[in-house]
């Protein structure tokens, strides 16, 4: 089976602006594809040309083994696209809206799946109102249900919840997850890296227009971050060496240990007894962690 999106050597200039430079990856069918990155990265310049609204320098996008520049209307009507910006409707109501944009897709009658958009996003009851008395949280739904109207097989989510409430946020994403489940593949943009950290099976990690890291998250967090172990002592303990120690305080010590190394390997190079520990505490190392050692490596 084709890949869902198969990005190779894709290169986009905009006059002496290198915005993506020779970016490769793909996204398979059914996974969720976190592109994760500072301001001004290029995740916006490489989603414009995956959506043709930006023709690539060079390189080339195919969506399920189909060229985005050779066959662009094959491509769209696979792909659905929830924008970071909210979008002015006018003077439409929901409904209108959603029965508009099917028709962009040659789709007619087309009752069924907007109802049932409007009823899993909420929206339902406030289908005949217009854009314009929407709340932001309204909006933000409005523009998954476009991006959903004509069940797309590859759905990308540019920071689709940016200023939303907690509550909102969750509930997109449980939908979103959802939406895995049913076959849906999705590629995902967005600074809440705890959030990716949980959904993304796969994550990239672009800056200044390069791919820096692609693989699958949790490797990711193991290769780049660390684990920290602080214990409590029953006593007072002598001085103690070994290379993990961070911090040593009467009865409290602190190590910080590569992410793939045991406990029980820790405590037998510093022939710790068991029985004196009081209190054990871990902190795993964190997508963020492994984002911010990656971007600091950056030459």
């Amino acid at each position: 089976m084709a890949d869902a999106l198969e990005i190779l050597n894709l290169v986009k200039k905009y006059d002496s602006l290198i915005a993506v430079n020779d970016v490769t990856f793909n996204v398979k069918p059914g996974e969720i594809f976190g592109l994760l990155g500072p301001n001004g990265a290029g995740k916006t310049s490489l989603i414009s040309t995956i959506v043709t609204v930006e023709k690539p320098t060079s390189g080339s996008v195919k969506i399920f083994g189909t060229d985005v520049s050779v066959q662009p209307r094959v491509t769209k009507s696979m792909t659905g696209i929830v924008p970071q910006e909210i979008v002015n409707h006018g003077f439409f109501n929901i409904e209108e809206i959603l029965t508009f944009h099917s028709g962009y897709f040659g789709i007619r009658n087309n009752k069924t799946q907007i109802h049932f958009l409007l009823h899993k996003l909420g929206l339902f009851e406030h289908r005949h109102k217009r854009v314009k008395q929407l709340s932001g949280g309204m909006k933000r739904r409005l523009l998954i249900a476009k991006a959903l109207v004509h069940q797309p097989k590859l759905l990308i989510l540019d920071e689709p919840t940016a200023g939303v409430d907690i509550e909102l946020r969750q509930s997109l994403w449980e939908f979103v997850t959802e939406l895995r489940k049913s076959g849906v593949t999705i590629l995902l943009t967005t600074h809440y890296l705890e959030e990716a950290e949980q959904l993304c099976d796969r994550v990239g990690i672009i800056h200044q227009g390069r791919l820096r890291r692609v693989g699958p998250t949790k490797e990711l967090i193991d290769e780049f971050t660390q684990r920290n172990i602080n214990l409590v002592l029953s006593k007072t303990t002598g001085s103690l060496t070994n290379k993990y120690l961070t911090h040593q305080d009467q009865n409290k010590v602190s190590f910080q240990i590569p992410s793939t190394m045991k406990v029980g390997e820790l405590l037998a190079q510093t022939q710790l007894n068991v029985s004196d520990i009081v209190d054990l505490q871990i902190n795993e190392g964190s997508l963020e962690d492994a984002f911010r050692r990656v971007l600091g490596g950056v030459e």
